[in-house]
């Protein structure tokens, strides 16, 4: 049995009291909502934080508020709520897909948004029991100093693995951090870097408060993930795409892609190309054909690199087709083709 290390927990009662633990205890410290990663995590000593914040009791982080024309979710509105939430299911139909994607519905019912955005990176080599790491000499991640995916790189290529993150990105949403010294608002697209291990554009003393969605007016979104179980899987792709429609005329255009690099990646290209056309079944085949260049899949989880890569196409051509009300070509939006 994996038990977990010890530690001291502080419950916190507001945003100030986390932050404040945070800036007392440095990097001794780790933030902690529902825990449905983390202590897994700290079971497997992948994080041995002497310190844990903890965010459960802090009432401001929970709830989904109308603002400035969007919507503001609180960073420990649970998984559950962000998917099953009238507002978000008609404006944002993405994210409530994602949100519901998320592990199974246990997890989903603990699990918060904040901590699926800030979800950590995975790798077939770093998630594993630490005699399994130990036995193959660990990785870089942690407790090694080679990536075991590409011996011969600098860096660490673990994967970035929230379904949420790719669909915020395509959204334009933003993201509220509070720290010692003060408030900011930063796009979601920098809040990562790709970069497996510090992955993270936040400071560690600062806290994810909300995330903050712009006005839907004009914008229909779709979310596909592919995984090999229907539930409880992390995503080994993920693909989030928002067409602001003018008519049947697309005026503006996101396409994200999750799970085929450290961080989320925009296929900026093949968006551009939406731009001015209907979603005819041409262009959504040009489209998709261009969408898969920025995936980059090693071998690192589950299925072959260039099986992702290949699905990486299929699945924005299945998202386009879902948002022009055209069918499928075939399957599910999780089939194992």
């Amino acid at each position: 049995m994996m038990r977990l290390p010890p530690f001291k927990y502080l419950p916190s009662r507001s945003v100030a009291d986390a932050v404040k633990y945070m800036s007392d205890h440095g990097s001794d410290a780790m933030l902690v909502a529902g825990g449905t990663d983390l202590y897994p995590n700290l079971k497997r000593r992948q994080f041995e934080p002497k310190v844990l914040v903890g965010l459960r009791g802090v009432r401001e982080l929970a709830g989904v508020r109308p603002a400035d024309g969007g919507l503001t979710i609180g960073a420990g509105t649970t998984l559950t709520r962000v998917a099953t939430h009238p507002d978000v299911r008609r404006d944002y139909p993405a994210l409530a897909t994602a949100a519901g994607l998320v592990s199974s519905p246990q997890l989903r019912n603990m699990g918060t948004i904040g901590g699926n955005v800030c979800v950590d990176t995975r790798c077939n080599y770093y998630n594993q029991s630490h005699a399994w790491r130990k036995a193959i000499g660990f990785c870089m991640k942690k407790d090694g100093d080679i990536c075991l995916v590409a011996p011969g790189s600098p860096r660490c290529w673990a994967v970035s693995s929230s379904d949420t993150a790719p669909v915020l990105w395509s959204l334009g949403a933003s993201v509220r951090l509070v720290g010692p010294d003060g408030e900011r608002v930063i796009p979601i697209s920098a809040l990562y870097r790709d970069d497996g291990i510090e992955y993270l554009g936040k400071r560690r003393d600062e806290v994810l408060t909300d995330i903050v969605l712009p006005p839907a007016d004009g914008w229909k979104s779709a979310y596909l993930k592919l995984r090999r179980r229907g539930s409880f899987d992390f995503p080994v792709l993920g693909v989030a795409v928002a067409v602001r429609l003018d008519g049947d005329v697309v005026r503006d255009a996101r396409i994200a892609l999750g799970a085929v690099a450290s961080t989320p990646r925009e296929s900026t290209e093949a968006a551009r190309l939406l731009v001015g056309e209907r979603l005819t079944i041409d262009v959504i085949t040009r489209v998709a054909d261009r969408a898969a260049a920025p995936s980059k899949p090693l071998d690192n989880t589950d299925f072959t690199h260039p099986y992702r890569k290949k699905m990486t196409r299929v699945f924005v051509g299945r998202a386009l087709r879902q948002i022009a009300g055209l069918p499928e070509s075939g399957g599910s939006s999780e089939e194992i083709a």
